[in-house]
Formats: C-alpha cells, structure tokens, sequence
C-alpha cells in the first residue's frame, strides 16, 4: 500500500449504536453445564462509517463530498475496523467474519462484533457512554476518481466518485483532518488532486480567471510527497527548474537570511493621543456635544412676569466625519517560512505604530495649523522672554485647565539650559511627567523635531494647554487583517483604521513662539 494514496476521512455523522448481542438459546442439556457468564456475551457496535452527500468541513480550500456510487465493485472482503487508524488496535475485520459492511441508500453502514479484550470493552465503554461518537475512514480513491467544482459563492467541493481500495473503518476520538495543520498523510491525495485541477485551471486560457479569483488556499506539506514538491519549487523559482536550492544558492526563495531578533532601532516612543479626548462613535458622521464656558448672568424678574431667556450659549456641537486610513505590506511565504523570527508577528507590530504615528502627525497639525477658513485652530503668542511664556500660563489660560507641555527637542534644550537669577534651572524633576521635568508645575512633554519640527532657527515652539479639552479624536473602528495570496505565494497584513481629529475648545490651548534676544556685546 502506497502511503502517499491513502487519506483518511471522519464521518461525524457516525451513529454509533453500542449493543449487546442476545445469547443462543442453550441446549436441553445445558444444565449439566455452567451457565453462560453475562459478561462474556458478545459486545456489538454499528452505525456509518461513510455517509454520501455530506459535505466535510474545510480541507484546505475546499470541502469534501462522497458520491453515492464511490463504493460500487470496491472489494470490502478485507476491511479492518481499529480504534484511531491504530492497526495495532484491531476490534474486528470483514476477513474474520467480525466485521459487516453494506452500502444503502445514506451511506456505508456497519455491524461488528468486538472481541473480549481490554482495547474493544474500553471503546465499546467510551461508545456507550457518548464520548466517542464519530467514525473515521482510511481509503484510496481510483484513477480519475474525483471531480472538483466551484458554485456562484466561490466554495469549492471535491466530489470521491469511485474508490479504489478501503482499508479501514476506525473509530476516533480527535479525527486527523481536524488538525488546522494538516501535517498528517492523510490529506496528500486531495493536496495533489485539488493543485492539480487549480494548475490545470490556470493553463486553460478560457478558466484562467476562475481559478486566479478563488480564494486558493492550500494544504501542501512538502516532506510528504514529491508532487507538493515539484509544485512547491515552482511556485519558489516562478516556473524555472533549479537543483539543489538552498536558502544560500535561492534569491527568489529568501532574500536575507535571518538568523537573530530583529534589531528594532532606539527612537522615542510618545502616544499624543494619550493627552487628547478618544471617543468612540457608533456612526460615521455626526456631532459631539460640549458645554461652554458659562459667563451669563440671571435678570431680575418682577414678580409674576415671564422667566426670561438665559442670555448665554450653554452647548455647542463639535461636528466630526470619520475618514478611512489604511496601509498594507505583502511578505512572501519564502520569508515567513525560513526565517527565525515571527515575522508576521514583527509587522503587525510596525503596522500598529503606523496606527500611532498617524495620531500623533495628526493631533499635532490640528494643534498648530489653521482651519478652512484659514483661521488659526489655537491662539499664536510671540515672545522673546521666560516672563511671556509665564503670562500665558496666568492669563490667556483659564485656571481651571490641567496644563501639560508639548515641545520639540530644540525647545526642550532651550528650557532645560535655562535659569533663574541665582543660578537655578527652570525646568523641575517630576517623577509622573513623560520627560521627568515640570515647567510651572505642568507636566512637559517631549517629541522628536521630525513630528514637530523648529518652525525658524532660534525660535523655540512652546504647545501650552489642556489638551484633552482642546482636541477630540472621535474613534469608529481599527480593524487588523491577514490573507493568504496563493498566486504570488505570499501572504498581506494591513491595518484600517477610521477615525476623525477635531478642535474641541479653542481657549484650551496656546502656541508660544519664544525668539530670544541676542545679548548685546559689551564695548
């Protein structure tokens, strides 16, 4: 038996039926014996070890049918039945008269007799007691013997028309095929049927785009079969025959070797949507309703005339409108099977700091640019001194915000080098702030030149404000997605995020461009 031909099937569907058989009725002088022994009367077991026009579950790309006729004229007169496709765990054989199967109209269908040992009374125990339920076959299917077809929806289904040879019914715990691995021999017939009949799709001209727009996923393992082989060093080489490849004679197959971590280069890491407002919205477009700052007063009223009017604006509305943001990256197979790092892993990593970098890139433009009226989001201050940067901690903002700091790194220098008139930096420890200093008992927040970059040498941009009153970032959904793209033999991961950044409160925050004045040199 060639083992590159068998495959294995379960049948789910197995109705398995535990019984025990009715003892002969004993001679007239059955007296004169000891009676039979109630645990010595023959343990049954039946039920269907292949049901037709059943569909399996996914094989890999495609689902499995048994056509009504696929056993017509298959010799069943050397059949085993085994527990889990284990020969050395026989329970009863067709050879033996032990076994019976018979084909009918649902599927084939079984009667055994199991022998009185510790193997048969614990599967006829697990039987009757509902643990095991399912039957699983292990066959050969003839020359030609199966069909594929692909409905409307894309499914594809092999059809077994003619079974060539049936080896055993087993009965199961864990079926083989139920492995999403699918590192078995069992399924290596179907691999090469189903690559076969996709090749042989794609050489036809007129079925080309059939077979190049199904979702092709395959269960090739190239240490089974040869066949897999060959189709796999096709795919590899793009149709060109090469010998001894190796991940060091193959450029097509890695292009580096990878044999450490990979290096992930030191750079600062900040979430500036960490400081801002993150909602999560149910609809695309809409509005998010805020209070105002409430300077109205109360009138007088006489008494029993009308209440007046409150003559102040309580709500506004922050209209937002989620857009759709998006990137992906395609790896080959090649890479992510031969390299020693999870690289898919690696970039769903890179891909969710995109996630981040588009926060921040955005969160910073709305925070310094200006609107479609060409207005600017949040007030400009120029100054030239420590003192105008401390007036717009004590005027331009109202007491009541949570101030934070947001520089870039030359304006982190400028206020770190800093002092007072005896000698003592301006920029204080603090433990809980993201730089370890404090400006004005506000937390400072550092960012690299390239997010925020120095608008004019030798002018310092100082972002002051509570942040997360000044900016909303209304939040729709971030979606992670990986497939397979069978043609190139490689796979895509992309990231989808859709999200909108608006102006919550305009007087939450102020942009201070400090210009110091050169000291003028003495005579």
């Amino acid at each position: 038996m060639n083992n590159d031909d068998v495959e294995k099937r379960v049948t789910p569907e197995a109705a398995l039926d535990a019984a025990t058989a009715e003892p002969e009725t004993p001679p007239d002088d059955s007296a004169d014996t000891d009676s039979t022994d109630a645990d010595s009367t023959p343990k049954t077991l039946s039920g269907y070890a292949v049901v037709f026009n059943t569909p399996s579950k996914d094989l890999g790309g495609f689902v499995e049918v048994i056509d009504p006729h696929a056993f017509d004229n298959v010799d069943l007169s050397d059949v085993y039945m085994v527990s889990n496709h284990d020969f050395s765990q026989v329970l009863a054989s067709t050879k033996a008269g032990t076994l019976t199967l018979n084909v009918d109209d649902k599927g084939l269908h079984f009667d055994a007799t199991l022998p009185d040992t510790t193997i048969a009374d614990d599967a006829y125990t697990n039987v009757q007691a509902g643990n095991l339920s399912a039957m699983s076959f292990t066959f050969v299917a003839a020359p030609d013997g199966d069909t594929f077809t692909k409905d409307d929806s894309g499914q594809v289904t092999r059809t077994i028309n003619q079974v060539k040879s049936l080896f055993d019914v087993s009965l199961v715990a864990i079926p083989a095929y139920d492995d999403t691995s699918v590192e078995a021999s069992d399924t290596t017939v179907a691999q090469r049927s189903y690559t076969n009949w996709l090749k042989k799709n794609t050489e036809n001209p007129e079925k080309g785009k059939e077979a190049t727009n199904m979702t092709e996923k395959t269960i090739i393992d190239p240490a089974k079969t040869t066949e897999s082989r060959a189709y796999e060093d096709y795919i590899r080489s793009m149709g060109e025959k090469r010998d001894g490849l190796t991940t060091t004679t193959a450029g097509a197959v890695v292009p580096k070797e990878v044999i450490n971590d990979i290096w992930d280069l030191k750079q600062s890491d900040y979430d500036l949507a960490k400081y801002v407002t993150v909602k999560q919205v149910g609809t695309p477009v809409g509005t998010y309703p805020i209070a105002l700052v409430n300077n109205g007063t109360l009138a007088t009223k006489a008494e029993m005339d009308d209440i007046g009017e409150v003559d102040a604006t309580l709500f506004r509305g922050v209209d937002y409108k989620v857009q759709t943001r998006a990137g992906k990256i395609y790896l080959s197979d090649e890479l992510v099977e031969d390299s020693e790092v999870d690289i898919v892993a690696e970039v769903k990593s890179q891909l969710k700091k995109l996630v981040q970098n588009t926060d921040n890139a955005n969160i910073i433009s709305l925070l310094t640019g200006q609107d479609a009226n060409k207005n600017d989001n949040f007030k400009h201050i120029a100054g030239t001194t420590l003192d105008d940067l401390k007036s717009t901690f004590n005027v331009e903002l109202d007491p009541a915000l949570s101030l934070s700091v947001i520089v870039n790194q030359d304006a982190f220098n400028y206020l770190d080098t800093l002092k007072d008139s005896e000698g003592r930096y301006i920029l204080q420890p603090n433990i809980t702030s993201p730089s370890g200093k404090q400006l004005f008992g506000a937390p400072v927040i550092v960012i690299s030149n390239k997010v925020l970059p120095t608008v004019k040498t030798g002018t310092y941009r100082i972002l002051v404000g509570d942040f997360s009153q000044a900016v909303f970032l209304a939040q729709k959904n971030e979606v992670d997605t990986q497939w397979e793209r069978f043609d190139s033999y490689s796979q895509g991961l992309a990231v989808v995020v859709r999200n909108d950044y608006e102006v919550v409160d305009p007087d939450a925050a102020r942009i201070v461009d400090i210009t110091p004045v050169a000291a003028t040199p003495k005579a």
